[in-house]
């Protein structure tokens, strides 16, 4: 694996897990009560970034060790997902 896709792999897992926890323990300005003039009733009173990028850096580095020992380690491959033979033998070349 190269240092790009790993990079990439990381992001994907990071924006992955924020999507997850934006949803998590919000309250919004309804259920406070206290509704401020000029913004949806819906908008959030608690979201606190700061602690839940923090929260997200690091669920998403304990995700994405394992996930690259598995792809370094080569335990699972191309060949290995590939369920409909679309890849062949996975052997290619100029001369095949």
């Amino acid at each position: 694996m190269q240092i790009t896709s790993a990079l990439v792999l990381y992001a994907v897992i990071w924006f992955m897990v924020l999507f997850l926890a934006i949803q998590f323990r919000i309250t919004s300005q309804e259920e406070s009560g206290e509704i401020v003039p000029g913004t949806p009733a819906s908008a959030p009173v608690n979201l606190q970034m700061k602690k839940r990028l923090l929260w997200v850096t690091g669920i998403s580095l304990a995700l994405w060790v394992p996930i690259c020992a598995v792809i370094i380690s080569g335990v699972i491959t191309v060949e290995s997902i590939d369920i409909f033979n679309r890849y062949g033998d996975g052997h290619y070349g100029a001369g095949d």
